[in-house]
């Protein structure tokens, strides 16, 4: 986490004070983030059936269902008459829906305020959202956490849980095909955000696959599987991911499982890209640069596979999923105690109301996030 609350290895202990022998409920958003709950071992309930969401159930061209969950509608888990252990929600619409439930609740934040004014065309400022949304948070104990430092700074909360990977469920790498991919939903309409100009100028004509839920762009197009998911990142020789530094981070889940699949990244220089250029991958700005660096990993497999091998040993190193565990047992116990302490007022659900109408139910998410 970026403020540790607690030492490591506290965290499921803790939990097993107050939270043995309860479920998680946990909002369905983003199946790749959810996915990884099933590290914690714990058993969980997933509400699917949302508005404004892509895929009305679980897509299981992200992931399967994991172990130990159930997917339930909203209002089974409004109604249910059995406490949760916590509550986590993935946007601030979620959060006003569990308003009725006493339990804790986490509050994940994987876009930035910048990036949620510019893909949701709000008319709201960033900063009046921000005291809103913090207002509300603190009336009612709830404890939110960036995925990154970036998307907690943006909303300026002090907490965050990295997203983690397991490089054991990835398949050995062989890179046969000589061609690029990259792993996204939405890109039109997130265009500014993942930087689809220098995407398209450095990428044309080169042998590049979009895997994900994109209207509008030929060829693009989901994965059938999981597996099928693994299966195209041992084959294929790298993977892109560019993004505006004002916006979004230089790495995002799909990147991050990409490295540990054993692919090197080509990206534009970014302040938080895990990537070393010319080690684990090749960043630049220029994207005539980015397009010799892509012909010649296309060119030169051996080179692809030992820039990936750096890659997934970063992955390994900066973003193992024991430390998501950890860090969510971490938040899941501040979350009680803030909860605990939290004394919301009369006029919170009015506050509430106000937050709702500034927020909307936002538009469907990206694969590298949720709108908050």
């Amino acid at each position: 986490m970026g403020r540790l609350l607690f030492e490591p290895t506290q965290g499921m202990d803790l939990f097993n004070e107050w939270g043995q022998g309860r479920r998680l409920l946990v909002f369905n958003c983003h199946e790749a983030w959810a996915y990884q709950l099933r590290a914690l071992g714990l058993p969980f309930d997933i509400v699917v059936g949302l508005p404004g969401r892509y895929c009305r159930d679980w897509d299981l061209c992200m992931r399967p269902v994991p172990p130990n969950s159930r997917l339930i509608s909203l209002d089974q888990a409004l109604g249910s008459p059995e406490p949760y252990a916590c509550l986590i929600v993935q946007n601030l619409t979620d959060l006003l829906d569990v308003r009725s439930r006493p339990e804790p609740r986490l509050l994940i934040l994987h876009l930035s305020l910048e990036a949620k004014k510019f893909e949701e065309r709000s008319t709201i400022e960033p900063g009046r959202l921000r005291d809103m949304a913090q207002t509300y948070l603190a009336l009612t104990g709830t404890l939110a956490l960036g995925v990154t430092e970036f998307k907690a700074r943006s909303w300026g909360v002090p907490d965050v849980v990295h997203n983690g990977v397991d490089p054991e469920e990835y398949l050995p790498h062989t890179g046969e095909l000589a061609c690029g991919i990259r792993v996204c939903n939405f890109i039109l309409k997130r265009r500014r955000t993942v930087l689809w100009h220098v995407h398209q100028e450095a990428f044309e004509g080169l042998p590049v696959r979009i895997v994900g839920h994109n209207p509008g762009i030929p060829g693009a197009a989901p994965s059938h599987s999981w597996d099928h998911l693994r299966q195209l990142l041992r084959s294929h020789r790298f993977c892109v991911h560019t993004a505006d530094p004002r916006l979004e981070d230089g790495y995002n889940m799909a990147t991050l499982e990409a490295m540990a699949a054993g692919l090197p990244v080509l990206g534009n220089v970014h302040p938080t890209s895990p990537i070393r250029h010319g080690v684990s991958g090749f960043l630049s700005d220029d994207p005539m640069e980015l397009r010799r660096y892509a012909e010649r990993l296309l060119s030169d497999r051996d080179l692809a596979h030992r820039m990936g091998e750096e890659a997934r040993r970063t992955a390994i190193s900066r973003f193992p999923l024991t430390r998501f565990k950890h860090g969510l047992l971490q938040a899941m116990e501040a979350a009680r105690c803030r909860r605990l302490r939290a004394t919301a007022p009369p006029h919170c659900d009015r506050i509430g109301e106000s937050l709702g109408g500034a927020v909307g139910s936002g538009p469907p998410a990206g694969a590298g996030g949720c709108s908050p």
